[in-house]
């Protein structure tokens, strides 16, 4: 990804990646949180939420297609038994960190500092894990995406989604005369702040080429200096942009540090950093980039992500169950 600092298109993905980090708060966007709700409630508002995130940018990229102004796309991997095992690293790291990367970015944009130490934990995990499991060297596919060979009548068909996804919500609170306080409100609904975060994302991709903050982390630990910098600055933009989110929303508090916050969030985040390395991905990754490119690498990492961290919930609940138990009694 080649960004001139000074262009118009790198201060518009700025802005973007400000207003992502602004969704990611304001929803309290997490896959832990998504999966949580499942196990908990049985509800899958939130981790249906993610998945639409995931749609927005596939049918973006269906329309940028059609109007021929579609950059170079990531490739695709083999699915391996590497594949499973970095989904089910990447799930406990984020039971551990009690976040994934974007809940990460949400609770510090929110003032628990402590989590300014996942990425960090991210970054020692990356350059960690060729010591530690010595994985082959991740095979690209050789074909394209089963996305970008659809027929063009699906770019219409997703038009006509965004059309009624859009404004069927900004015309029933105009005509409620709710439509600023949805808007303004401190809370956003999980599918409002998936969409924002699907749609700049697509924007920032299109401007800028693929960027998700944890490669920026990845390429950090590899070394790689091709538009370093910017997509430096990218991430800076993203963590100025959920603290605002935050701050407006008053839910900013200045949560002090402890060393078991600090170690939480330091090895989940070198296991997320690990799993990252090994499917290769992120969440964030997976999420915008992998799974609306329909590779089945990505689907499959983020299945194992989910049936991880639902898994040690379970256990988390059962182990506890005794004890809420004795001291009732």
């Amino acid at each position: 990804m080649d960004i001139v600092l000074t262009s118009l298109a790198f201060i518009v993905a700025a802005i973007c990646a400000g207003t992502m980090g602004f969704a990611i708060q304001r929803g309290a966007t997490c896959t832990v949180a998504a999966v949580g709700e499942v196990v908990n409630e049985g509800r899958f508002r939130r981790l249906a939420a993610l998945l639409e995130a995931a749609l927005w940018v596939g049918g973006g990229l269906l329309v940028a297609q059609a109007l021929h102004v579609l950059p170079k796309m990531p490739s695709g991997y083999a699915v391996s038994a590497w594949t499973i095992v970095g989904g089910v690293l990447l799930g406990f790291g984020a039971f551990v960190n009690r976040a994934c990367v974007f809940g990460a970015i949400a609770n510090f944009g929110s003032g628990s500092w402590a989590y300014i130490f996942t990425p960090v934990g991210f970054y020692v995990g990356c350059i960690s894990v060729g010591a530690v499991f010595s994985p082959p060297v991740a095979q690209k596919l050789a074909y394209g995406s089963p996305v970008l060979q659809a027929p063009a009548w699906l770019a219409v068909l997703f038009l006509a989604f965004v059309l009624v996804r859009i404004g069927r919500p900004l015309l029933a609170g105009a005509r409620a005369g709710t439509l600023r306080e949805t808007v303004s409100a401190h809370a956003w609904a999980p599918h409002t702040a998936t969409t924002v975060i699907g749609v700049t994302f697509l924007f920032m991709l299109l401007l800028v080429g693929s960027w998700a903050y944890t490669d920026v982390l990845v390429e950090l630990a590899r070394g790689m200096a091709g538009s370093l910098v910017a997509r430096s600055l990218l991430l800076v933009a993203l963590l100025l942009g959920a603290s605002l989110g935050g701050w407006t929303a008053g839910r900013f508090r200045n949560t002090p540090i402890s060393a078991a916050q600090v170690l939480r969030c330091f090895i989940g985040g070198v296991l997320m950093g690990w799993g990252s390395l090994l499917i290769p991905g992120g969440n964030d990754g997976l999420i915008l980039v992998g799974m609306p490119l329909a590779w089945p690498y990505a689907w499959l990492a983020f299945t194992s992500m989910c049936v991880t961290i639902a898994v040690a919930l379970l256990v988390r609940r059962a182990s506890a169950a005794p004890a809420v138990e004795h001291t009732a009694s």
